[in-house]
């Protein structure tokens, strides 16, 4: 049974790149030899077959164990697919509805009554824009600069694809905002591709901090900090009582005692956070909600 879930793991890390390339080869006008393709067709049956018997026998296990239908299945599907695969599966899934949202211009995704949300994304609106602009201008370049028919439908793909990710991502982050619970919560988000929700008991202080990081999305580093930046900067800074668990854009586990992120009206959340927690009115500093080092000071 180890051996078959091994296999049946890393089918599945091969299956995105192979699609791809198939996709590729048709968009480009390969001829794919019939056996080729029936080969094709056989693999990905049999890779369905055997997860599809994996995820049943382990979905009987987790109900046996006590869980749920829901967590039981999502239980069984985490063992059999693999964390990056089903990262990247969920982002396609959330880029796609994010897009869809934004362009009916519907309202915040996730933002109940009550909830205050906190735009990052006018931050990165000019970045976006312009590296959509080189975008496009790459594609028409290569349109008259490559002259195989077959090279140039695999790039016209790869080009049109890219175009509508960054498009795609800058919807998501549009439509999926931070967000100030009502209970004094955060939730931090950047698109479609990261989602952390701090309690608010778990938040000790907050405070107006402007900052420059270079690191990675969510990167810890050694001070137990992780950074959401947007256009390169963060502005406001989150100290927790304790630390937050969350999973990282391509499905790997972090903790952070600390966030940094950015928020397009830094001082309205910091405000915003200080006047929905416990210890409204007062920070144990004396500093006011509009300071340059505003924090919300919870008893331990």
């Amino acid at each position: 049974m180890k051996a078959l879930r091994k296999a049946v793991r890393w089918s599945f890390a091969a299956l995105v790149p192979g699609e791809l390339m198939l996709v590729l080869c048709v968009a480009g006008g390969v001829r794919i030899a019939p056996a080729a393709r029936l080969a094709v067709e056989l693999a990905i049956l049999a890779l369905m077959a055997a997860a599809t018997a994996l995820i049943s026998l382990d979905y009987r296990r987790h109900r046996r164990d006590g869980l749920d239908r829901r967590p039981a299945f999502l239980a069984a599907i985490a063992d059999t697919v693999p964390a990056p695969v089903r990262k990247l599966t969920a982002h396609e899934l959330f880029l796609s509805t994010s897009f869809l949202r934004w362009v009916t211009r519907r309202g915040p995704h996730g933002v109940r009554d009550g909830d205050l949300p906190v735009p990052y994304a006018p931050g990165q609106t000019a970045f976006m824009y312009g590296f959509l602009f080189v975008c496009i201008v790459e594609t028409v370049a290569l349109a008259f600069l490559i002259p195989w028919p077959v090279v140039h439908a695999v790039t016209l793909v790869l080009d049109i694809w890219g175009c509508y990710f960054v498009i795609a991502l800058h919807a998501s982050c549009v439509v999926r905002p931070h967000v100030i619970g009502a209970d004094g919560s955060l939730r931090l988000r950047y698109g479609a591709l990261l989602d952390i929700r701090i309690p608010a008991d778990r938040i000790a202080s907050v405070r107006l901090d402007r900052k420059f990081p270079d690191g990675k999305l969510a990167v810890v580093d050694e001070n137990g900090v992780a950074d959401i930046a947007v256009g390169g900067q963060t502005t406001v800074t989150v100290e927790l009582t304790e630390p937050v668990r969350y999973v990282r854009a391509l499905g790997k586990p972090a903790e952070a005692r600390a966030f940094r992120f950015y928020a397009d009206d830094p001082a309205s959340a910091v405000a915003a956070l200080r006047a929905r927690g416990p210890s409204a009115g007062t920070d144990g500093t004396g500093d006011t909600p509009g300071s340059d080092s505003v924090s919300r000071t919870r008893s331990r």
